[in-house]
Formats: structure tokens, sequence, C-alpha cells
């Protein structure tokens, strides 16, 4: 992109009815434990415990847990006890006339829960037993009960943001974006195998041999692109909530999960491409550990029984063909537990294979992610090498379950990247029509530039075949600081770097104009310390055609990979009002 932003610093304040979040940097309960930053030599843990009959335990001490990192004890630092209260509703901050941002309206709670409607894992069957359920759970829920829903095809989309409002929720699950759908990569393991049987009864010749191959290999194919789909899908997720403080409790419905998380468990499922699961899972388990997701995969199928219970292994239609199916299709079955307790496990959420009562397991989740332990330490390995840290936490005395996420990887985000990507990664993040990202939070003021300049003037923006009556945008951000990686020096400067960019799209989803930029920021120390109160300040100006418009912004931390974007409605009446 061109580069066409400039950058204000020393810090000023372009719009004084906006302010900011306020940063973290007292000690009490909620902002010591908000969030597990990878900058930061702490680490904190949210422990569930509960007894044999799943019902939380309440009361526990500091002295009652044991903390271990790849097997040496840790010092615990920090302690705290969370759970279920009712919390105010969620307000949305009032801006002026034409200032936007993308801080989340979310109830101040220790914990929040998201719905996961996924449809690319699962066939359009299981959709309708999820969407009939989940009706019935929004139908009994308790009062005050907040969630949000998410749903998970091609790309995440955000249905509906937290709310307690039952009426909010139902529309949102009968809109057109929620309605069942059918997509190549949402073909499950089980339709594979029953089409390898068809095959296989049509004769025993070689072709249907070899079209039975064909299959599978379309199969392996195919379970690619949806891990890779449901990893960017979770990526964005965890992006989305990262503003949000507190747990997250993920709870997500699908037929099958064909991703795993962290590193030497049983059991897992990869990318097609070899040398993209290391990045791609590190960046995964990063976003997930740094937003604080636990999750908690629900079967669309319900109960997930054994089917080679009932194969009917007597069958001469299909021979030993018919035999393998059956015991591939009892594997893959088993394959999806193991992930869904693999992923449960891994993040501290709990699996649910074992019910067709969706309802009632929706809601034990919610109640399970209500009531947790959160636990910080400062690891006796000081080393940020990049290895993966092992955790694991024992309660003493008694015998409870307990969940907790089982480690994270010692990166140092506050380094500069060691390899510069081979794509943008912001613009990915900013496609027409993506949920919004939070981990940098910002407000920005949107309005025509005035005066509006010359018809001859050179256009701002990276179409240059932009043609016709245009308007000149100029946005004004205000960046939270906190969100950013500023990397102090011995001289007192802090230094970072970050893009933004903007991409407009016309109703029909097409690109119309696009521009951005990379800065370097050098902070001495007195707009450092006002950046950490007023934030950091940039403009940028992009010029549009008098039509409705939706305006795509964004801004990244090329040293964390930290993003923050926000869509914007322009509409042809606003952009009327400066015409060149």
């Amino acid at each position: 992109m061109p580069k066409r932003c400039k950058f204000l610093i020393p810090v000023v304040l372009l719009f004084s009815a906006i302010s900011l979040p306020a940063q973290t940097h007292s000690s009490d309960a909620q902002n010591a434990a908000s969030v597990l930053e990878t900058t930061s030599h702490a680490v904190v843990v949210d422990v569930v415990v509960t007894k044999s009959n799943d019902e939380p335990i309440d009361g526990l001490y500091q002295q009652d847990f044991v903390v271990m990192e790849d097997g040496k004890p840790q010092t615990i630092d920090f302690f705290e006890e969370h759970t279920a209260v009712d919390a105010p509703p969620a307000v949305t901050p009032a801006l002026p006339s034409h200032v936007f941002s993308n801080q989340i309206a979310a109830p101040q709670s220790d914990s929040v829960n998201v719905l996961l409607l996924d449809s690319l894992n699962t066939p359009e069957a299981d959709q309708a037993r999820v969407h009939k359920q989940v009706m019935d759970f929004i139908d009994h829920m308790n009062p005050g009960t907040r969630i949000a829903v998410f749903a998970l095809g091609e790309h995440l989309r955000q249905l509906q943001g937290f709310t307690a409002d039952s009426s909010l929720l139902k529309a949102a699950l009968n809109s057109k974006a929620a309605a069942p759908r059918t997509t190549d990569a949402s073909r499950t393991r089980d339709d594979d195998l029953r089409d390898r049987e068809d095959v296989a009864m049509q004769g025993t010749s070689l072709a249907a041999e070899a079209e039975a191959r064909s299959l599978g290999e379309f199969a392996d194919n195919q379970a690619g692109r949806r891990a890779s789909t449901s990893l960017n899908g979770l990526d964005q997720l965890a992006r989305v909530l990262a503003a949000i403080p507190g747990r997250k409790n993920l709870i997500w419905f699908a037929s099958s999960f064909p991703v795993a998380l962290f590193p030497d468990g049983t059991h897992r499922q990869t990318l097609n491409n070899g040398r993209e699961i290391p990045e791609a899972l590190r960046q995964a388990v990063n976003l997930l550990t740094q937003s604080k997701v636990a999750i908690y995969p629900i079967s669309a199928q319900g109960i997930l029984s054994d089917p080679t219970s009932n194969a009917d292994t007597g069958s001469s239609s299909t021979g030993d063909f018919g035999d393998r199916s059956a015991q591939q299709n009892a594997a893959a079955r088993n394959s999806t537990t193991a992930a869904m307790e693999q992923l449960a496990i891994d993040t501290g959420g709990e699996a649910t294979y074992s019910t067709n009562d969706l309802s009632k397991a929706t809601a034990h989740a919610i109640q399970n992610g209500a009531h947790y332990y959160s636990l910080a330490y400062t690891p006796a390995n000081e080393k940020t090498d990049g290895t993966f840290r092992r955790i694991d936490v024992k309660l003493n005395p008694g015998k409870f379950k307990l969940a907790y996420r089982r480690g994270y990887y010692a990166d140092d985000s506050s380094m500069p990247a060691q390899a510069k990507p081979a794509t943008d990664p912001l613009v990915p993040l900013m496609a027409h029509g993506m949920t919004n990202s939070t981990q940098i939070v910002y407000v920005v003021h949107v309005d025509p530039a005035s005066p509006q300049p010359a018809a001859t003037a050179a256009r701002a923006g990276g179409n240059t075949k932009l043609k016709g009556n245009l308007t000149r945008y100029e946005l004004n951000f205000l960046i939270a600081a906190s969100g950013l990686t500023l990397q102090a020096a011995p001289n007192g400067m802090h230094a970072g770097k970050i893009e933004i960019a903007l991409v407009a799209y016309g109703r029909d989803g097409a690109t119309v104009n696009w521009t951005g930029g990379a800065m370097t920021l050098s902070l001495n120390a007195a707009s450092f310390a006002k950046a950490q109160s007023s934030g950091i300040a940039a403009s940028m100006e992009i010029d549009l055609p008098g039509t409705d418009i939706s305006l795509a912004t964004g801004v990244y931390d090329l040293n964390s990979q930290r993003a923050g974007t926000l869509e914007i409605p322009l509409n042809a009446a606003a952009a009327a009002r400066g015409v060149h």
C-alpha cells in the first residue's frame, strides 16, 4: 500500500470528548489477572475446580494449590477466586458525531460467554439440531445471562454482540447469516466414508479402488482446508475478544474438530502443508492465551456412539472394504472425541459429546466457566527462547477435577519480528464483513476534509483509476498505547512499529480505494507519558465516490502482531457534503 499516513508526535488529543480505556497499572485483582502477556514475565493461569458431580468448589486458598512449569515448582505471586455475579448491563460508550470505536461493550464481569455456530465442520442436519437446541437454551436461560453469538463458515461472522435480551439473540439465530448452509469444506469424514462405500458396492474393479483412493485424497485435502480455516477463525475470535477483561468461555458447536493446539498431545491432526504447522499453531496458542479463551467443544451430533458395535461384518456386498469402512468410521468418531477432549484440556474448558441435550450442555458450560481461581507466577526459567512451557497445577489436599490451560510459548513479542511476513498481515483482517479485532483499541473521527482539494489535485489512495465526483475524507485516529509494544531504550526513548490502513468497499463488496503505510514510532519520556494517558494520534486521507461505502480501518503492531480493526458505514448523503 502507498504510504499516505502521518503521525503526530508528541501526542495531541484530537477531540476532547473522547476517552480511551484506562491503563491497567494498579495491582488489584482484576488488573493483575487480566491477561497473560507474552511480553511480560508473569504467567496467569485460570483453574476451574469441580467435584465428581461437576459442581464447583469454592472457598479454596492459595496454599491449597501447587503450580509447576516443566516439572519444576513455581512460587505463586497472586491468587484470586472468581464467582458468578450479576453484572450491570453492557453500555456502549457515547461518542460524538462521526466518531467511531472498536471497543466492545461487554459485561463488567469476571467471565463472558461466546457461542460459536460452526457450519464449516458441521453437516446441515447437525446445524439444524444445534439451531433448535440453542433456541431452547435461550428460552430457558437464567435471567441476566449475557452471551455473544458468532458463526464460522468460510470466515468468522458476528451474529450478535453481548446481550441478555433473548429477542435479540433469537433474531440473530434466525437471521440469514445463521441459516444452515453447505459448503465443500463442510463435508465430514463420514460423508467421504459413505462415498467410498458406494464406490466399493459398484464392484471390486481396479477403477473403483482408484476412485476410492481419489476420494480419500480429496477428504485429506478438505480436512487440511477445514483445519486452516478453523485456525484462522479461532485467531480472529481471539483478536475480537482481546479487549474484554476476564475469562472467555467459548462454547463451540461442531460435528468435527479438525484442529489441535498444543504440542506433545495424542491424536493430533495437522494442516496439509507441514511447514505451516508450527507458526499457525503457535499463533493460535498465543492469541487464545493472551485473550484468556477456554474452549468448551460440544458435539453437534449429540451422543457419539461407537459404530463398530453395529457394523454388519458379515455383509458380502462390500466385503473387506465394508469392514474397513466401518472401522474407519469408528476411528473418525474416536478421533473427534479425542480432539474435543484435547481442545478442552489444553485451554481449560470441558468437552461434551455424551448427551443429546445440547441446551443443557450449553447451560452447564456457562455455569462451569463462571467459577474459577486465578493464579499468577513469575517463571523460574526467565528465558524467552520461544519454547513451549508445560504447566501442571495440583490441588492439595482432596481429589477434585482441575481444568486449566496446559502451557504457553515463551516468546518475547517486545522484540522486533525476525522475518518480514511474505504478505501484509493486516489485509486479511480488513476483509469486507470481517468481525472487528480489539487487541488494539482506538477511536477514529471520520469527516469530509475541509476545504476539499481542487479537482486537479492528486488522488488520495492507491486506486489511480478512480473517476467521477469524489469526496476526500480525513480520518483522525487516537490509538490506546496499552495495545502497542513500545520497547524501552536506556536513554528513556520508547520505540515501536505500527501500520495503519484503510480499505473502502462498495455496495457489491468490491474494493473501491485503499491507502495505508507503516511508521516507526520513537517517543521521548514526555511523549511516552502522554501516550499512556491520552493515546497516540495519527491522521490519514482517502478519496471516495459519492455512494454508500463501507470503510474498513485497521491498526497493526508489527512487533507484537496485535491488531485492531473497525468497519465503518459511510452513506451517500454524508459524501455529498464535500464533492470535488
